[in-house]
């Protein structure tokens, strides 16, 4: 197994790996300006099959969910109408965390006061939401070509354990035996095999066994700035827990929202989109992923698309 960098490496990468000021003082979007008209043509036209296949979880009630109700009203009982209706008053929706499919806004995460191309953080309150940064940036939605890399399966294994990464060399293992590599505007979705251990399982949280998981080793974060990763996913929350640093716990997190710019989503169900890679022999498709446009929200439940 490769060495973990060290954290005062990692640390270093804030400033090395930094898109701020790239494209310009005033950006919002990071890595997803790497989705250009030409990329998105070329995405498209990726589409052979017509075959799509959802990479999301079911938000499911509870806790780690939402809370609400839904209301069945019938008319007929006072109008003898024939209509009828339900509706629903969802009370809390919680998306960040382990459980949902969501997609991170730029103003999720903080170094050093500051966020993404050097916003301070006071622009994010309790009272006013994020006033800039906010998941409505990418409202206008995350259309490009996806790169699965199947790390469980070319390291042999139904899953990765909790707690252990992948490197770099893992994703080009993966580019070789899969005949594809990632390329500037691609999104990179990393599979650990977690969706499979928890429709095994039937558990949804990591929680439930101490807040470890597998996921990107902070190793990765230079490859992904080579490639250029227009935004990334897991089928965990991306970071490795523990991911074996203290003072900047969730490198991936930090160093990609923060310096890079670098979208993330979290939480994947990449399962059913392995199968169909494995069955068309082609790990990479077109792309869609679509936030609501929450004003002043710091992220999104999201359903991403593959299609081939």
């Amino acid at each position: 197994m490769p060495s973990d960098p060290s954290e005062q490496e990692v640390i270093s990468w804030f400033d090395s790996l930094s898109n701020w000021g790239r494209w310009g003082p005033d950006d919002a979007l990071g890595t997803l300006n790497l989705i250009t008209a030409e990329v998105r043509r070329k995405a498209a036209a990726t589409v052979t099959e017509g075959v799509s296949v959802s990479c999301g979880w079911d938000v499911p009630p509870g806790p780690i969910g939402y809370e609400g109700s839904v209301t069945a009203v019938d008319l007929s009982r006072e109008s003898k109408a024939r209509i009828g209706w339900s509706l629903e008053h969802i009370t809390g929706l919680v998306f960040h965390g382990y459980a949902t499919t969501h997609l991170d806004a730029l103003c999720h995460i903080f170094w050093d006061g500051k966020m993404y191309n050097g916003r301070p953080t006071d622009l994010v309150s309790e009272e006013a939401g994020a006033q800039q940064l906010a998941i409505t940036d990418a409202g206008g939605g995350m259309l490009t070509r996806g790169v699965l890399l199947d790390v469980a399966r070319v390291r042999e294994v139904p899953w990765l354990e909790p707690g252990e990464g992948a490197y770099p060399a893992d994703l080009e293992a993966a580019e070789a035996a899969q005949g594809v590599r990632v390329e500037p505007g691609d999104a990179v979705l990393l599979r650990t095999g977690y969706g499979r251990w928890r429709h095994e399982t039937g558990k949804v949280s990591p929680m439930e066994q101490g807040i470890t998981q597998p996921g990107w080793q902070a190793a990765c974060l230079p490859w992904l700035h080579e490639r250029g990763a227009s935004f990334i996913g897991c089928d965990t929350a991306n970071d490795v827990s523990p991911s074996g640093y203290g003072t900047i716990a969730l490198p991936v997190h930090v160093i990609g929202l923060v310096a890079m710019g670098l979208w993330l989503v979290d939480n994947w169900d990449l399962e059913e989109l392995a199968r169909t890679c494995e069955r068309l022999s082609r790990w990479h498709f077109l792309l869609s992923v679509n936030p609501l446009r929450l004003t002043g929200l710091t992220g999104s439940a999201v359903n991403p698309i593959a299609t081939f």
